[in-house]
């Protein structure tokens, strides 16, 4: 197992507190080995003995059709009567009812409960209502750059960082491609399994949807359109243009479902001088852009909208909430907010002409405030400061811990 401190560290900071931590993302993303590293570290820094740390995964065939009285009776079982029982209870989803048993073994014993799920349909209202102030959550995301390259390193010489960045754009970092060799084309063939497990899984037999075509068009759709903003009319609109009719409330149902499930993240325009969050023309990124070139194919065409993605994630793993900026007539690729903390972002693959870079600087330039402003791109001598805002080459931004 390779550990992946980003997130063991966090999850353990809350060991033998009062909250149950429920870890969510889409499926392999990594959330069963954080899990199990996370077992290792209780039995070996914190001396727990082996018999105290209950481990079950309800996706098993083992626990199908187990109903919520059966698995709170089932753990009851396991639970020592000498001193507190870890938990760790792995894709709980697939319980109807399991809140009302975590809820009522929180009550009953002495447990800290560790679950984690692929839907976000576990952070519904039904924790709330059981769990309320008593459980902590943690989004899981594939690797970043840096675990991509610490995993690549276990099996293969690794290269500078800004040559390997091409690699992880177009590889994504879905953990289970890089524990060892493998071709592209053996990569897409484990991320495109990844999807069809999660349209069918997660989302077709989840929601008993009968127009399993018209949902992958959609998929396509957004899968097709990273990084511009779209609306449920578009996607309507093209496919009409297509001979096949979908109303809005359709869209916005299909989207919904694939963020829930993880596969799709939507990120909310935000007015800079009417400091309000806009409800229209939102724009969508990936869990993992070996999504897209698993399931469309790869094209050059389509590096810049997965430069973005990437940056976006990066963004997101590190705790930010990330919109794209509006200010006038004029579009920010990113504001990201953390706390006290704000960063602008524009994104270009590259600076080829004075015309792009007077876009790319005066945008930034525009908003009158003393947060950091980036520039990103991958020309191959990106760096400096122009006016106060500052250019970094993706993988050094990526990689930095300034931010």
């Amino acid at each position: 197992m390779i550990d992946r401190p980003l997130y063991v560290n966090r999850i353990m900071d809350y060991a033998d507190t009062p909250f149950v931590k429920i870890i969510t993302g889409v499926r392999r993303c990594g959330k069963s080995t954080i899990l199990k590293i996370i077992m290792e570290k209780l039995k070996t820094e914190r001396n727990v003995p082996e018999e105290r740390i209950v481990n079950c995964r309800y996706d098993s065939m083992e626990y199908y059709d187990m109903t919520a009285s059966q698995m709170y009776e089932h753990l009851k079982e396991r639970i020592d009567s000498e001193g507190k029982t870890y938990l760790f209870l792995d894709e709980v989803q697939e319980i109807q009812g399991w809140e009302r048993v975590i809820n009522s073994l929180f009550a009953d014993f002495d447990v800290d409960i560790y679950v984690t799920g692929s839907n976000s349909r576990m952070m519904s209202s039904e924790i709330s209502t059981y769990l309320t102030g008593r459980y902590v959550s943690f989004h899981v995301f594939t690797l970043s750059f840096g675990e991509y390259l610490t995993f690549r390193n276990r099996f293969t010489e690794v290269g500078e960082p800004k040559n390997e960045l091409a690699d992880y754009i177009r590889l994504g970092g879905f953990p289970a491609t890089h524990l060892q060799e493998h071709s592209q084309d053996e990569i897409y063939t484990i991320v495109r399994d990844i999807y069809n497990s999660t349209i069918f899984s997660d989302i077709v037999k989840r929601n008993q949807i009968r127009k399993i075509d018209q949902l992958e068009r959609v998929v396509k759709y957004a899968f097709n359109n990273v990084g511009n903003t779209f609306s449920a009319k578009s996607v309507s609109d093209y496919m009409k243009s297509e001979h096949r009719r979908i109303d809005n409330e359709t869209v916005y149902s299909y989207l919904e479902k694939l963020e829930k499930a993880y596969l799709l993240h939507r990120c909310s325009r935000y007015d800079l001088q009417g400091k309000e969050i806009l409800k229209t023309q939102e724009k969508f990124y990936l869990a993992d852009t070996a999504l897209r070139y698993s399931v469309l194919g790869y094209s050059s065409d389509s590096v810049a909208s997965a430069l973005e993605n990437v940056i976006y994630l990066e963004l997101c793993r590190r705790g930010y909430d990330v919109y794209v900026g509006k200010i006038g007539n004029y579009e920010i690729d990113f504001v990201a907010v953390h706390q006290n903390k704000k960063l602008y972002i524009q994104v270009a693959q590259e600076i080829s002409s004075e015309k792009t870079a007077k876009r790319e600087y005066e945008r930034l330039l525009g908003i009158r405030d003393n947060y950091p402003k980036y520039v990103l791109t991958t020309d191959e001598f990106a760096g400096g400061n122009y006016e106060g805002v500052k250019t970094m080459h993706v993988a050094d931004f990526l990689l930095s811990e300034e931010y």
